[in-house]
């Protein structure tokens, strides 16, 4: 499999304005669009995503693009391979997606940034699971990643997961879309290292100062996104 950027080139540690990167998937699969967030040095990252996910020192962030109905049932070997052939350092977070990554929305506020790309055609409520389906996916996946610019505990870090669910939801409200989410949705929430001598943050609810800049990212760029993938079906 080979990785070629699509456009012009762009710092890998904008998160707001990465590169659309190709690969093409051996077996006649095609060729597929990628995001990779390098912020250039490590980061403690606390994630849903099927590579890299927990809570941990991480270098990148890779969001890939895979077809609906994605039957491969080694997803993290599938995008450790793909940050490998990136040429990404260290350990990381790999998320994929069936939505269109090429149509991610970013957002910021006051240091905190939030890029989300958003698939809604798969969606409902957490606590009422929809029917069995037959027949080909729909895209149905909101992946979220928070870059928070200053240190926070593993309390607030755990914390930023739930706020940023939170506004999430509050987005597809706004949307006018009746669902809390899609069943494979996923979150990354990263900030930088704690200094020595420098307590961690320790609070990162909707009320709190870092928490509410996190909430008002993610929600305005999930709002954009949901709006999007509304409109284009």
């Amino acid at each position: 499999m080979s990785l070629t950027a699509s456009g012009p080139a762009s710092d890998l540690s904008a998160l707001g304005d990465l590169p659309l990167l190709s690969r093409t998937e051996p077996d006649g699969a095609g060729a597929w669009p990628l995001l990779l967030w390098v912020p250039g040095e490590g980061r403690r990252m606390i994630s849903s995503a099927p590579l890299g996910g927990g809570l941990g020192e991480r270098h990148w962030v890779l969001n890939a693009q895979v077809p609906p109905g994605y039957r491969r049932l080694d997803p993290a070997a599938h995008l450790a391979r793909l940050a490998a052939d990136a040429g990404a350092p260290g350990p990381g977070v790999g998320l994929m997606t069936a939505a269109s990554v090429g149509d991610r929305c970013w957002s910021a506020d006051e240091g905190v940034e939030a890029l989300v790309t958003a698939g809604i055609g798969v969606r409902g409520w957490a606590a009422d699971p929809a029917p069995g389906r037959t027949g080909p996916e729909p895209a149905g996946t909101i992946n979220i990643v928070v870059s928070v610019p200053v240190p926070l505990s593993d309390a607030a870090l755990v914390n930023a997961v739930a706020t940023a669910t939170e506004a999430k939801v509050q987005a597809l409200r706004d949307a006018g879309v009746d669902a809390s989410g899609t069943p494979t949705d996923a979150v990354c929430v990263a900030a930088p290292l704690p200094e020595e001598g420098m307590a961690p943050e320790p609070f990162a609810g909707p009320r709190s100062l870092w928490g509410a800049r996190i909430a008002r990212a993610v929600h305005r760029s999930t709002l954009r996104a949901c709006e999007r993938a509304s409109r284009l079906g």
